[in-house]
């Protein structure tokens, strides 16, 4: 699918409403996975024993951390949209995020986004973001929720 471009507030208004895109497959590696628990200080067996997660866990693997799956929102979301004419943008938060479903060592995730709502706040865009984080094969989703983020036009 071809990045959506956004120049202005106006071009974002269309969208309301609207799926804005799909990103590409990431698949999330046991290296990536070891990375995100050194850098969180989470290592938690279930993340990187894979030879204890094949015996003793339900998911007979290593799973990625839900906070990495989330962290990869800004990465995904890069390869749907490209928001020109900006000062900065800011995240702002998260509403109704649930995990639905664990990410195994070595599946692949993309992003799903909508344009859920957008208000103009004394110049500032307020985006909300709805948005599912699919697994390759999978039914259930990874991730959903609502992202919040703040474009600051020129």
């Amino acid at each position: 699918m071809e990045k959506v471009i956004i120049n202005s507030y106006e071009d974002f208004e269309k969208l309301v409403g609207q799926q804005i895109g799909v990103s590409e497959y990431v698949e999330l590696t046991q290296e990536r996975i070891n990375l995100f628990a050194d850098a969180t200080l989470d290592h938690q067996w279930i993340h990187i024993d894979t030879e204890r997660a094949k015996t003793e866990s339900p998911f007979k693997s290593t799973i990625a951390h839900g906070y990495l799956t989330l962290s990869m929102l800004p990465h995904l979301w890069n390869q749907i949209i490209e928001v020109n004419n900006l000062k900065m943008m800011i995240n702002y938060g998260m509403d109704k995020m649930k995990f639905g479903q664990a990410v195994l060592s070595g599946q692949s995730i993309r992003l799903v986004a909508h344009l859920h709502s957008l208000a103009n706040l004394r110049g500032v865009a307020k985006a909300e973001i709805k948005f599912a984080i699919e697994i390759q094969g999978e039914k259930k989703k990874a991730l959903e929720g609502i992202a919040v983020f703040l474009y600051y036009f020129n």
